[in-house]
């Protein structure tokens, strides 16, 4: 677990991060998939647990060194680099897609949930009723998170500490989308893009030499929000990997077919076809926030009644998912076969 990576291998590290932390923002999409897809799930869970007493002791005694590999460092340090890359660019763009290419953005991601599918299933060799039923208890845990109905926002910090370990989980289990279980728990507005918005207006004005904020009660109150959201993402990152390590090291089939079932679950929420319900006020208009944000309180999923061009483009974007799953397969097998050679 703990080699030598040459530049190329680095890059796709940074690459692979961007590319989980991109997912994890997107509502019914899970990071853990992108790792389980990308080949490095076992290695980033496994790299996790090595967060514990011996790492600490290791780097409260100043051994830097020894801690760095213990801990698969470079791994580790090149894919967080790449997420925490991901919430100030690539999650952005993805803001802006979701805007006003919605159905074609969910269209795209449901097929590379279909690949994933694929992808993740074509190798299991053990398929009996035993299997089958955890398989089954996948599907029904996934189907049922997607009809749950949002709670309302809540900044209470001990609640957003509850949220981050929570919210972190679609990192460590594929199918498990955390920026979806944050809109179930009513935060998803307020923990990835107001606080993520304002960390990043903070930054900006630092580097200007600007401390004017810190007598912005709303900045600070945001600024506090996300340091107590990531510090429940860590603690649940670390938690999370040991519980998930102990689990697919005794039952590596069992958890497989569970992530295969909650893959599979987790469609529904990326269903391209969808029309948003909001909350409504007493007058019968559209409730929002003191920040003019739509409440969302679910979702009516439908299919297509005609062909249109818009469907056509949606189909397209579909295969053009699962291609880019499927290609990545393909990548990852000609890289062993050339390394063979």
């Amino acid at each position: 677990m703990h080699q030598e990576r040459s530049k190329s291998d680095k890059l796709w590290l940074v690459l692979k991060g961007l590319a989980m932390g991109a997912a994890n923002k997107v509502p019914g999409v899970s990071g853990g998939v992108v790792a389980f897809v990308a080949g490095f799930y076992e290695e980033f869970i496994y790299s996790l647990r090595h967060i514990n007493q011996k790492a600490l002791k290791l780097l409260f005694n100043a051994r830097f060194k020894s801690f760095w590999q213990y801990i698969n460092g470079s791994f580790l340090g090149l894919l967080i680099a790449g997420m925490i890359i991901s919430y100030f660019s690539v999650s952005k763009i993805l803001d802006f897609l979701i805007i006003h290419y919605e159905l074609y953005v969910w269209s795209a991601f449901f097929g590379m949930i279909i690949g994933s599918i694929y992808y993740i299933a074509k190798d299991f060799k053990e398929w009996n009723r035993r299997y089958i039923a955890f398989l089954l208890f996948g599907i029904i845990a996934g189907v049922s998170i997607s009809f749950l109905e949002p709670a309302q926002q809540n900044d209470n910090l001990l609640f957003v500490f509850f949220c981050g370990i929570i919210g972190v989980s679609g990192m460590t289990l594929p199918g498990l989308s955390g920026s979806f279980i944050l809109i179930l728990l009513g935060n998803y507005v307020l923990l990835l893009v107001d606080s993520v918005n304002a960390l990043s207006d903070t930054l900006i004005d630092i580097v200007q030499w600007d401390f004017s904020f810190t007598n912005n009660p709303e900045r600070i109150r945001l600024l506090k929000v996300i340091t107590m959201f990531s510090l429940g993402s860590i603690v649940g990152l670390v938690s999370l990997s040991h519980l998930l390590g102990y689990v697919i090291k005794k039952y590596k089939s069992a958890t497989y077919a569970v992530i295969i079932g909650f893959i599979t679950g987790s469609l529904g929420v990326v269903w391209p076809w969808k029309k948003k319900l909001y909350v409504l006020s007493e007058n019968g208009s559209k409730l929002l926030d003191a920040n003019q944000r739509e409440i969302i309180s679910g979702y009516k999923r439908y299919f297509p009644s005609e062909i249109s061009t818009e469907t056509i483009f949606a189909i397209v974007f579909i295969l053009l998912g699962v291609f880019i799953v499927l290609s990545l397969d393909w990548y990852h097998k000609s890289k062993k076969s050339h390394s063979h050679v």
